[in-house]
């Protein structure tokens, strides 16, 4: 199973869209969890135009004055949803993949302010709490990171601790693990290139890991 998650910083027509296309038939990819897009209305054909196919389904959770917005497109060949929720900040995905595993995918933009990333964890947490145990993956663009270690360039350092402690421990709670990183080690960064971070994971259940013992995070060369 290939899935990119990519915060695409606005879904303008211009050269994104050709992009994120090859981008899918380049990985074979068969889910594609976008974040950011910045779009208050998502159709169908556009959809299309960003997969290349026209046998896909999608899921979107718009964004609010031009700011966030999430999409999910998969491949309705493989991945048949059956159940499917949106919230701020969130789209959770449940369905049969290859008639087989049921996982549950969650696509995630966090805010950036302490207190509207609470609220956003902890509707993620009643979910999970609402369906124990499971193939869970939880991915997209956090806008924490797990340690100092995964920033460079920022002086942020008390508000920085208090926020990692609290990122790690709802991954705690969540009962999921980060999956092996490969590729660069920072998911963002600044123009400038002053300023580093690593906001964007996946976060799986030991089920998963157990049914897909070799997965495994691609950090990719943005275009």
């Amino acid at each position: 199973m290939n899935i990119i998650s990519y915060n695409v910083r606005g879904l303008g027509r211009g050269v994104k869209w050709p992009a994120i296309r090859r981008l899918v038939n380049e990985h074979h990819v068969d889910m594609l969890c976008l974040q950011e897009t910045k779009k208050e209305n998502v159709e169908k054909s556009m959809c299309q135009a960003l997969w290349g196919d026209t046998e896909i389904s999608w899921e979107a959770y718009p964004a609010s004055n031009a700011a966030g917005g999430i999409i999910c497109i998969w491949n309705d060949r493989h991945f048949k949803v059956e159940s499917r929720i949106t919230g701020a900040g969130f789209i959770l995905l449940i369905g049969k993949w290859r008639q087989e595993t049921q996982p549950v995918h969650v696509n995630i933009y966090s805010p950036c302010n302490l207190q509207n990333k609470r609220i956003l964890w902890d509707s993620v947490k009643q979910l999970k709490d609402q369906n124990p145990g499971g193939y869970w993956c939880i991915l997209g663009d956090f806008n924490n990171i797990r340690s100092p270690a995964e920033r460079l360039g920022s002086c942020q350092r008390g508000s920085m601790d208090g926020s990692i402690r609290e990122f790690n421990e709802w991954i705690a709670d969540m009962e999921v693990e980060e999956v092996p990183s490969v590729g660069k080690r920072f998911t963002w960064s600044r123009s400038n290139g002053t300023t580093k971070s690593k906001l964007d994971r996946f976060l799986v259940s030991p089920e998963w890991i157990s049914k897909w013992p070799g997965s495994s995070q691609h950090t990719l060369h943005r275009n």
